[in-house]
């Protein structure tokens, strides 16, 4: 017989990336224990592989950006996933070089060739990406906020095709700006600017139930983009958005939650299998800079903890 005891032991018998976001989301464990393991992060795993992978220019995959998944940005968002602390001299080292060293050169449009990484470029989904992380290894990204905030959409929020003439907004970009401003929030202290216009991309976001048109209600089958299946959960999920990713967004954000998101909490809750257990379902084509999950279609212990922690934030609703 499955029980949850046997899916949260499945959860820790894993590297101290994902033990130590178990420990503090689901198992209740002391402050003490939870800041031990996740200091291990830096040391073992995929932590400590990443880490490893840094250039002594600063640079991860020899670029800022890439089409692929090794660039600077990537591993760094992929680093801010695992949880590496971003106080630790190995966090600090690494961040540092980042910014002391890496520009935007052939990476962008030329106009930003000089910027220093943490100054970004001019798509506001990349810009989402580099706040996201500068802020939260404590970086200054303030010039990259008050851009974003200038190029928020009327309808709530934001489209890299915007400069093309687009004048609706589009969930992938969307997710990307919304985590950076909240990450900048929590990181640098709240502003009436910033969490107004925060609070009205997440109501972008509700107001289509996190996965249906506004218009018609329909449900949006795939992304016009990228061609990603919204309901179905990758990770990791790096541009692209999809329903536990938007959920994972309002629970970080401590957003109450209504009954615009009760049928995607159905919906995260139909994908559980007869082990208690959530598969990975998309991995996004490019270059892993590291493994870190079993494969498509194999129970994904990242998936079931984000799954695990967006239910419990709905059932402790009041």
């Amino acid at each position: 017989m499955v029980t949850g005891e046997s899916v949260l032991q499945w959860l820790l018998d894993s590297d101290p990336s994902i033990r130590w976001q178990v420990m503090r989301d689901l198992t209740g464990a002391p402050a003490e224990e939870v800041a031990a393991e996740r200091a291990r992060v830096a040391t073992e795993g995929p932590g400590a592989r990443l880490l490893a992978l840094q250039a002594p220019d600063g640079r991860r995959g020899g670029a800022a950006w890439n089409r692929g998944w090794s660039s600077t940005m990537h591993v760094l968002m992929l680093l801010r996933d695992l949880g590496l602390d971003p106080a630790s001299d190995p966090a600090r080292r690494a961040v540092g070089l980042v910014r002391d060293g890496v520009t935007w050169k052939g990476c962008g449009p030329p106009e930003c060739d000089g910027n220093p990484f943490f100054a970004g470029e001019i798509e506001p989904c990349i810009n989402g990406q580099v706040a996201t992380v500068g802020a939260y290894f404590g970086e200054d990204v303030r010039g990259i906020v008050d851009r974003l905030l200038a190029e928020q959409l009327p309808d709530g929020g934001w489209n890299c095709e915007a400069a093309n003439g687009s004048p609706r907004s589009s969930f992938n970009t969307t997710i990307c700006v919304l985590e950076a401003l909240l990450e900048h929030e929590l990181r640098a202290g709240s502003s009436p600017a910033v969490t107004a216009a925060r609070l009205r991309g997440q109501e972008y976001l509700l107001e289509r139930r996190l996965f249906r048109r506004r218009s018609t209600g329909a449900v949006i089958e795939r992304d016009r983009k990228g061609g990603a299946v919204w309901t179905r959960f990758a990770f990791p999920t790096w541009w692209h958005y999809d329903v536990l990713r938007g959920l994972e967004y309002l629970r970080r954000a401590g957003v109450a939650p209504d009954e615009r998101v009760a049928e995607a909490i159905g919906l995260v809750a139909s994908k559980r299998d007869g082990g208690g257990r959530w598969p990975l379902e998309v991995r996004y084509p490019g270059d892993m800079p590291v493994e870190i999950d079993e494969g498509e279609g194999r129970p994904s212990r990242w998936t079931t903890l984000r799954a695990l922690r967006v239910l419990r934030w709905y059932s402790a609703r009041g």
